[in-house]
């Protein structure tokens, strides 16, 4: 029996802007064009339109409708992908007008974090924010519905969640968010555990597609998805990294920010982002060969401080040095450093940036123990950091890193403070 190979179409995707000035009309849509090759889908040219104000029934003007519908005919479009949040009314008019599927920006977001999401965790949250943002637009989906062979907008819970009454789907958003409860109880546990041991956890954040993953691999081969697309990493990955100085911290790689991130988006995922507001310091990683490096900096730090990161030390990473062109000295960003995730340029002095922001629970001490003592060594192998001992006459002369719980036994033997 001959075997047929089949491969999936590929949707094609007419992106469209309305540009009504309250935002970078020109780098929002730049970054669509990004979301809709994430999504699996090919952005074959855009349409962009300036109004005052989004139109009620349709968003864009009716000759402008026209001029979408003509180019989707020409072209043999599949999906049309609107750059802003549209209403059940004005999908289902476009539909009707066009006579092609259409999603909006949240849609596309969702869409990507639904083919993203691995842990169980991670699927939950998705659940929950697309059962959320589906809730109100039941009446909305017009032939969306009615397409059943999948694609941009339809993954997830799936078309038959969506044709099932708002009270069923109420009771799964119910079910959900106590599945959610029991997945956070238990990553509260770990850490309270963290915490107790005194384990000194660093958190990567920073714009999509800026490199975390890279970084996260290059520092601890923790063999996370590292791609070229935006939000390849949606799961939290968390493992150990041994500093230059001995000190172990816990690096904690986190989902990625985006501009005009939809609010309840941000909400599905507070406890994987409370990873970052948890966290002893912050890594917060940015590609410095993107002409909108400074704004992606700024993009990061806005949402850092929402989340109450406000007083944690935050570490500039400007990554993806290797690309520049030029040497690029006008961004202004503090505390900063420059490295390449790709080919390890830089990694000492990101080494170092972390050991200088490191909390002052954890310090370096000198320590005579009397061989009567002798024990308290073995302790500080177990619990601490033990960089070197040598038998003297008087007694071990140790070298450790150890946290200020530990420091209160042994501070007698101390040689300097």
């Amino acid at each position: 029996m001959e075997l047929i190979e089949t491969t999936e179409k590929i949707d094609r995707a007419l992106l469209v802007s309305v540009d009504t000035g309250d935002f970078d009309a020109e780098s929002s849509l730049s970054e669509l064009f990004e979301l809709v090759e994430s999504a699996g889908a090919e952005p074959v040219a855009s349409i962009t339109q300036k109004l005052d104000r989004y139109e009620t029934a349709t968003c864009v003007g009716s000759g402008k409708l026209i001029e979408i519908k003509d180019y989707c005919e020409a072209e043999d479009i599949d999906l049309i992908i609107f750059d802003c949040e549209l209403t059940p009314t004005q999908i289902r008019n476009i539909e009707a007008e066009t006579d092609v599927r259409v999603v909006d920006r949240t849609t596309l977001i969702l869409d990507i974090f639904s083919l993203r999401a691995r842990s169980k965790e991670g699927k939950l949250q998705v659940e929950l924010a697309q059962l959320k943002y589906s809730l109100p637009r039941l009446t909305g989906k017009g032939i969306a519905l009615s397409r059943l062979g999948g694609g941009i907008g339809t993954r997830g819970p799936g078309e038959t969640k969506l044709e099932t009454d708002k009270r069923h789907i109420r009771r799964r958003m119910e079910t959900v968010k106590a599945q959610l409860r029991e997945v956070e109880n238990h990553r509260n546990e770990l850490r309270r555990r963290r915490e107790k041991n005194s384990v000194i956890t660093v958190a990567i954040v920073g714009y999509t597609n800026a490199g975390k993953s890279t970084l996260m691999n290059y520092l601890t081969e923790a063999g996370v998805l590292a791609e070229n697309k935006l939000f390849a990493t949606l799961d939290p990955t968390s493992r150990a990294l041994k500093l230059p100085s001995g000190v172990t911290v816990m690096l904690i790689d986190t989902v990625g920010f985006v501009r005009r991130l939809p609010h309840h988006l941000v909400e599905a995922f507070k406890s994987t982002l409370e990873e970052a507001a948890q966290a002893d310091i912050i890594l917060n990683v940015c590609d410095i060969s993107s002409e909108e490096a400074q704004l992606h900096l700024s993009v990061t730090e806005e949402l850092l401080k929402e989340l109450g990161c406000g007083d944690t030390p935050i570490v500039s990473v400007l990554n993806k040095c290797d690309l520049l062109t030029n040497n690029v000295e006008d961004i202004n960003i503090g505390n900063s450093v420059r490295i390449s995730a790709r080919t390890g340029e830089g990694m000492d002095a990101l080494l170092s940036a972390i050991e200088d922001n490191l909390p002052v629970r954890v310090k370096k001490v000198r320590l005579l123990i009397p061989f009567s003592d002798a024990g308290l060594v073995a302790e500080i192998r177990r619990v601490a950091t033990l960089l070197s001992e040598e038998y003297t006459a008087e007694g071990i002369l140790t070298e450790a890193i150890i946290d200020e719980k530990f420091w209160h036994k042994v501070r007698d033997f101390a040689l300097d403070e």
